[in-house]
């Protein structure tokens, strides 16, 4: 399905090549994500009194989790049956597949490893602070995804659908943009976070801005992806009703919901927000 009023997007993924070295679109957000997230931390734990050194382990225990998070991710939610029959491939990160909810869980694994070796408090005190940088690294990941004309959407009509020339499957059919999509909500709930953090002090209740992430984010990720074209995964084994990536948001939502009810009044409090 192409339209008149469609958006034919023909930039490619790399931004140069110098001999051996490619530099790419999806990298270069990659690494400003970390850019960011790092400045936005730094501004938080200076607010907060938080030694610098900490802030460089956060780092380090970020890029980590992150990307080992993500690729596990891929390979056992979206692809185990091609690397369960290759699995040198499963290190191969820059031959591609990453998965934001295997992301999360990293996350949330190499937050409990830096709260118990590094900051010594509670993991959801570090939590509710990483996840308004996650939120903001979103949107360049997103970002990444469209220049890379992946993570496509479904054919549409609509004056904003987007003809990706590149994308091996579809190359001449308008679909949603889905990865923009998404990064437009994820900057939506990074506003939100960075006004209830900042201005409401929610930092005070612990456990309550992750939550609020977990529902925000991983609602907008439902809702899209009646529009996301299939990812693949295990979602042929509940009838094609819920994409895998649904199937996958449904326990981050409830456990959203958990935290925010449960939230209650950060020991740190006095220590920090004076």
């Amino acid at each position: 399905m192409s339209s008149l009023l469609s958006i034919t997007w023909t930039v490619g993924p790399k931004i140069i090549e110098l001999g051996p070295i490619t530099l790419r679109w999806y990298g270069l957000l990659f690494a400003g994500a970390f850019l960011a997230g790092y400045n936005l931390m730094g501004r938080i734990f200076k607010r907060e009194g938080i030694a610098q050194e900490q802030l460089d382990s956060l780092l380090m225990y970020m890029m980590i989790a992150t990307v080992v998070g993500a690729r596990l991710g891929h390979v056992f939610f979206y692809d185990w049956g091609y690397y369960s029959q290759n699995l040198s491939e499963i290190p191969k990160v820059w031959h591609g597949g990453l998965a934001s909810h295997g992301a999360a869980i990293g996350i949330i694994v190499g937050m409990w490893l830096f709260s118990m070796r590094v900051s010594k408090r509670s993991v959801l005190w570090i939590l509710d602070r990483v996840v308004i940088t996650v939120a903001l690294s979103g949107i360049f990941i997103r970002t990444g995804n469209f220049f890379n004309h992946e993570i496509t959407g479904i054919a549409t009509n609509l004056p904003w659908g987007v003809i990706f020339t590149l994308d091996p499957d579809n190359p001449t059919t308008a679909v949603h943009p889905a990865q923009l999509y998404e990064a437009f909500c994820y900057a939506i709930v990074f506003a939100i976070l960075m006004y209830q953090y900042f201005k409401l002090k929610k930092g005070e209740l612990q456990g309550y801005l992750f939550g609020m992430f977990l529902i925000m984010l991983f609602v907008a990720r439902f809702a899209i992806e009646f529009v996301k074209s299939s990812q693949g995964g295990f979602e042929t084994y509940f009838g094609d009703f819920l994409s895998t990536g649904q199937l996958l948001s449904i326990p981050f939502i409830l456990a959203g919901f958990y935290f925010v009810f449960t939230a209650k009044q950060s020991p740190y409090f006095k220590a920090t927000n004076q």
